[in-house]
């Protein structure tokens, strides 16, 4: 993975991806149109995994068709106009569900205590799938700005 860094704006990339943001996954369809989806995310091995589910998510077949893709995420607070962003360029393949990973995934965003997640999240199973991206490049930046007052 050839990371790009402005040494000017740059962030510390393993720590950013360790946060809980939304990351937005851009697949193209037969016809190479571009399409966006919002999606969780988590980073392992120098990969994202994301959990589709077949029978509402698009994304998966669009995969299939086509493995390349783009990613980006970005963590902005406008009240300290802290703007970082890293945008990934590489190829998915749709993988068989893998309850470690998707535990892994969800408790990022929902917490440690499965009994807890909202019921959706709950006890997901081979209905599901996982989305393994590998980057080949990431621009990392770091955009932030002085905000107005």
């Amino acid at each position: 993975m050839e990371i790009i860094r402005d040494r000017s704006s740059s962030f510390n990339l393993n720590e950013f991806l360790q946060k809980p943001l939304f990351a937005h996954l851009s697949t193209l369809t037969k016809e190479n149109h571009p399409r966006e989806s919002p999606v969780w995310f988590h980073w392992e091995d120098e990969c994202i995994w994301i959990i589709g589910t077949p029978s509402s998510d698009s994304f998966p077949g669009r995969i299939e068709g086509n493995s390349k893709c783009a990613i980006g995420i970005v963590d902005l607070d406008h009240t300290t106009g802290k703007v970082l962003h890293a945008g990934f360029r590489g190829n998915a393949t749709v993988q068989p569900f893998d309850k470690e990973i998707a535990e892994r995934l969800l408790s990022r965003y929902l917490g440690i205590k499965e009994e807890k997640w909202d019921p959706r999240f709950r006890n997901l199973d081979k209905a599901n799938i996982l989305v393994r991206f590998v980057p080949e490049t990431v621009v990392v930046r770091d955009q932030s700005f002085v905000p107005s007052t």
